[in-house]
């Protein structure tokens, strides 16, 4: 199988718990406290070994809450390895209200790079990659990251023939298209905010999917469309795959547990077909996991056989 590598620029310790009500003034008594290294690529790296793969974390960390989030993930992660830099890790907040159902995400602002923090990141990434091998760019940009900066890391993966999976949105999506890569995985606001259109038709977001991969922007789009699923475009063609029916829990993780489960399927060679499915049923497997846990293996592998009959 060819290896996989995460990049993950703006990592957050997350802190998930649970309250009764959200009420203003007042204070809330906690429970079911947890604490979780989180973060596109590194939860993209954390749900495929979940699933019997391996991928390389390749992660920045700094500061106190990088020395807690280091710890976190390091007991967790095989294979992960921090690019140090001097601001300190962010953090996010989910609170569960238990009366509702409701979930509340609070995302705190990350650290400011420096110019040669964010080049020796993309000398990092150059280190890893290899003919055939997956980098897979997941997350946010923190500030002082050029908008570009996905586009590098692209151009990096054509030199060694490597190949560039990107979930991102705004300028660093728009910046990706434009270089080129393997695979995107918008939701359907980022690709109507790329696109300048409402894209509220099935014909409208096919249009779109396949003027990507016309254009030479990316070789496979993925629209994730919440409950209605996933819609696939190369050039082969566009197909959908339907969301299984499931009680969700939390929404933290989906979109990273979709990535996870397409990039380690494509690896091993599947077709886009079996990815594309065992994607949709790693989605949906994440909802049913409390606050900021990552899919199981086991709801993964029983909505993917749902998906088959």
């Amino acid at each position: 199988m060819p290896s996989i590598v995460t990049l993950t620029m703006n990592p957050a310790l997350d802190l998930s718990t649970s309250v009764d009500k959200v009420v203003s003034k007042h204070k809330l008594r906690c429970s079911g406290t947890r604490f979780d290294p989180g973060g596109g690529g590194v939860n993209v790296a954390r749900v495929i070994q979940r699933l019997g793969g391996q991928a390389g974390a390749l992660y920045a960390v700094g500061g106190p809450l990088g020395e807690v989030y280091q710890g976190l993930l390091e007991a967790e992660l095989d294979g992960a390895t921090p690019i140090m830099i001097e601001g300190n890790t962010r953090q996010s907040l989910n609170v569960s209200e238990t009366s509702t159902g409701d979930e509340y995400r609070f995302v705190l602002e990350g650290p400011k790079w420096r110019e040669e923090e964010w080049r020796g990141a993309l000398d990092r990434v150059e280190e890893r990659l290899s003919g055939g091998a997956f980098v897979v760019v997941s997350g946010s940009l923190p500030e002082g990251v050029p908008d570009d900066f996905t586009a590098r890391v692209a151009r990096l993966a054509k030199r060694a023939k490597a190949r560039c999976v990107v979930d991102a949105s705004g300028a660093a999506l728009e910046a990706a298209l434009e270089e080129g890569v393997f695979l995107i995985k918008p939701n359907r606001r980022e690709l109507s905010d790329l696109t300048d259109a409402d894209l509220d038709t099935r014909e409208e977001q096919e249009a779109a999917l396949r003027k990507i991969v016309a254009d030479g922007g990316s070789e496979i789009v993925a629209l994730s469309l919440g409950g209605d699923g996933a819609l696939f475009a190369s050039a082969d063609g566009v197909f959908q795959i339907g969301a299984p029916e499931v009680e969700p829990r939390s929404a933290v993780g989906a979109g990273d547990s979709f990535v996870a489960a397409l990039v380690l399927r494509l690896a091993d060679g599947k077709s886009l077909q079996d990815a594309a499915r065992y994607a949709v049923a790693a989605g949906a497997a994440a909802l049913l996991s409390e606050g900021t846990e990552m899919c199981r293996a086991e709801d993964v592998e029983k909505l993917y056989e749902e998906l088959r009959a």
